[in-house]
Order: C-alpha cells, then structure tokens, then sequence
C-alpha cells in the first residue's frame, strides 16, 4: 500500500518575521546617516538598540520592532527628501574630505535639509545634475547597473573629434581592466581649438568619459552631467538645488512602479 505523501508545515501569519538587516543598514534604511557614519557611531558606542549599547554594525535588528537609539534619542524614519543639485565644478561629493577640501555639503549647509546621500558620483572636476536623497532604498535603484539608467552629459575637449573617434567611443575602448563606452555621442558644435559631444552612458565607471577620451587622445575641459534618465538640469542655478516633485522620483523610479509619498 503507497504511503501517503509527508504532510508540509504552511508557515502561519504569527510565525511569519519581518526581515532583519544589520543595524549599520537600519540606520541608513531609516534616514538618519550614510551606512559609513553609522558604522562609525555604532563602534563608538553611540547607538544603542532596545536600550542596549551595541558596537556591532552588522548586528542583525528588526527595523520595525526594536528601538533604535543615538546617544540616548530614538530613531524614527525620516521623512523622505529628494534633491536636485547643480554641483559646481570644484567641490568633492563626500561628507567630508581627509584633505579639508570644500564639499557639497558645504554648499547644502545652510538649507535646514536632514541627511541626505548622494545618489551616484560626480568628481571634484565634474559639473552638473547630482541628486541626493535619504530613501536609500530609491537610490539604490537608480545606481544600480541593472537598470541601465541614462546619463547624458555636455563634454568640452581639446581638439576636434572626427567621425572615426565618435564610432571608437561606441565600440569602446578597453582601459585599466574596464571596457569603457557610450551609447550614443554627438557633436554638438566644433570650434577651431575645442569641440562640445553630448555623451549619454548607461553605466557609470570610475572617471568614465575622461578615461575613455583620454585613451582616443583628447583631453576633457569641462564635463557638465545635464541628465539623469528624463531628469534634465535645467534652469538649476549652479551651486543650488530643489526638491524633486512626486512625478519626478517616480519617473526615476518608474521600473519598480514605485512612487513614494513626498
């Protein structure tokens, strides 16, 4: 006689537990601080959970079940901000600098904003669109290489770039262990010294547009980011930013169908 098939335990809804994430994450998940500031306030002993110090960053909490502290304050989910920023050329995008130099949160001082990350790089040198935002979560979907979110840029070089240069930035140009090109390239306009391109990437490497003209024999002058997916900076007055609009954050966000509430 066959043996009846082995019964299977269906999980309740009791039993069922939230997701646990490291507590360095909770932190950041919830607005307060970058990833790197928490793990460095959770090893001083400044983060405490369930009233309890913890100097682990990677100790596993429930972010919707236990109580985060820092020195002493609760931690409630902040409101989500998301920034426009016309960075000008010459600031660092980081908290701070080992070197003293300005940053951009130099520039952001002044506006009564929370924390904010930024949401992908822009170097000392670059100019243009940077967005910011504490919802780590949306902006981790917009740097993630997955979603092959373009960037269009305004490129100054020195010299004139001719047709054949514009098809070896589209087939690509292997550098430093990277394979560095662009989806499309235009020249905008040409003058007897230096020419403009727009370049439009669908990822992001480390100095990307400078390595890739650099190995073709051009020197880049001024690099200006002009849009993110169908963000574009605009009138942005340099060195100032705006809030994104519900429809904006979402546009960007458009592939999880995600629209948080502003």
């Amino acid at each position: 006689m066959p043996r009846p098939p082995p019964s299977r335990a269906v999980p309740s809804a009791a039993s069922a537990q939230p997701p646990r994430h490291g507590l360095a994450r909770v932190l950041s998940k919830l607005g307060a601080c970058s990833r790197s500031q928490a793990e460095q306030w959770i090893r001083a002993g400044r983060v405490s959970v369930d009233g309890r110090v913890v100097r682990d960053p990677y100790q596993p909490t429930l972010i919707d079940r236990q109580q985060v502290a820092v020195d002493g304050q609760p931690v409630k989910s902040a409101e989500y901000v998301y920034v426009a920023f016309n960075k000008p050329r010459g600031l660092v995008v980081s908290a701070a600098d080992e070197h003293g130099r300005a940053t951009v949160y130099t520039a952001l001082a002044a506006a009564g904003l929370p924390w904010l990350g930024p949401v992908g790089r822009l170097d000392k040198a670059s100019e243009g669109l940077l967005l910011l935002s504490n919802d780590t979560t949306w902006a981790a979907g917009i740097t993630d290489p997955a979603t092959h979110l373009d960037k269009t840029y305004h490129v100054q070089v020195a010299g004139q770039p001719d047709a054949a240069v514009l098809a070896a930035m589209l087939t690509g140009i292997h550098e430093g262990g990277d394979l560095l090109k662009a989806r499309r390239v235009t020249l905008l306009r040409a003058g007897e010294k230096n020419a403009w391109l727009e370049v439009v990437l669908d990822e992001g490497r480390n100095r990307h547009i400078r390595r890739l003209l650099a190995a073709l024999g051009f020197d880049v002058l001024r690099l200006i980011r002009v849009a993110i997916g169908p963000l574009v900076l605009g009138e942005l007055v340099k060195g100032q930013w705006r809030r994104l609009g519900a429809d904006e954050v979402g546009a960007l966000d458009a592939r999880k169908g995600r629209v948080p509430s502003l």
